[in-house]
């Protein structure tokens, strides 16, 4: 799992904390922690597994962190936990976990050791046919005291066979008021509106809206919002805007930005809620059909494939201007 993340259980993942413990260990082997990116839901699988593991675990069900299993949890040692994702040198949107990687499992689980084992699989969605079908050999036949845990974004993307087989936990459920009060805790000079546009942007999961509060692009909308106005209006110079742009932002920044700001002009199309309430998008939005705004969306998903095969970000920049400006 990802080192810098904290295992810890986030105050709306509490219930599901007290219901996994206060179970255990007549626990389904196979559990899937689901929910939106930024959820904490690493952080919790983590704290799980050190929990399971753990040779002397509080009263207050915490891990004791100091036992052996504990410690050869921080130093990554721990002869009874595996972790499989996709290969670190293949870490693109749509990199697979190789069948090699579950069939290599099997030794594993099979063995006979003293205390739980412990597979963690993320993210579960990138278990292609291949993989899924071993995989569910394996949980159809599990050894003693082995739990496997899948963690997923969007547990509907996993084949059914597989969700058939596991028990079910949403790590994101939270009230507006909970992600509120930790953000507002984690981030106290924030004022209500800056809190509510970074809600907003990360799918009201605060994790990820702290994140957000550091991205350079945040801060560049309205100066973005201006020139794309000066493209439509005055009809030159796509180049240079594209060029100034390719060097203020990596290309993932401006994707970032670029999607935010398109949806809330199809928002503004559709007279729903916009996600940036301090842009004034009215005038932009006159200025395309809802139809040229759906295109350009498409043609974005499509430029990060390219981006993805190592066609250059500023080619693709190039393209999009010209296409914002001949409408």
């Amino acid at each position: 799992m990802q080192n810098d993340v904290v295992a810890q259980v986030y105050p709306w993942q509490k219930t599901v904390w007290d219901t996994l413990t206060g179970r255990f260990p007549k626990i389904a082997h196979g559990l899937l922690f689901y929910g939106k990116k930024g959820c904490g839901k690493e952080a919790f699988a983590q704290y799980f597994l050190a929990w399971v593991l753990c040779s002397n675990r509080h009263a207050n069900n915490a891990p004791c962190g100091e036992c052996g299993s504990c410690l050869w949890l921080k130093s990554d040692t721990h002869p009874n936990y595996v972790h499989i994702s996709t290969d670190e040198e293949n870490k693109k949107q749509n990199a697979k976990i190789k069948i090699e990687k579950i069939r290599d499992l099997l030794p594993f689980v099979q063995q006979t050791v003293d205390g739980w084992r412990v597979i963690v699989i993320e993210p579960a969605e990138a278990l292609n046919m291949a993989s899924a079908n071993a995989l569910l050999k394996t949980l159809e036949e599990p050894g003693d005291r082995v739990v496997f845990i899948l963690l997923a974004d969007h547990y509907l993307k996993l084949p059914a066979t597989i969700r058939s087989r596991l028990q079910h936990f949403a790590l994101d459920r939270m009230s507006e008021v909970q992600a509120d009060e930790y953000l507002s805790q984690q981030l106290p000079d924030l004022n209500q509106t800056q809190k509510q546009l970074l809600l907003n942007l990360s799918n009201q999961m605060p994790l990820q809206a702290m994140q957000l509060a550091q991205a350079e692009w945040l801060n560049k909308r309205q100066e973005f919002v201006n020139d794309w106005l000066k493209l439509v209006s005055q009809k030159n110079m796509p180049m240079a805007i594209a060029t100034k742009w390719n060097k203020a932002l990596s290309f993932s920044d401006f994707t970032h930005m670029f999607e935010y700001l398109l949806s809330d002009l199809i928002c503004v199309k559709l007279n729903q809620q916009v996600k940036n309430p301090d842009l004034d998008l009215s005038e932009l939005s006159e200025k395309y059909s809802l139809e040229f705004l759906f295109t350009i969306y498409s043609d974005l998903q499509q430029s990060k494939q390219f981006i993805e095969q190592n066609v250059q970000a500023n080619l693709v920049l190039d393209q999009l201007c010209i296409k914002l400006m001949n409408i």
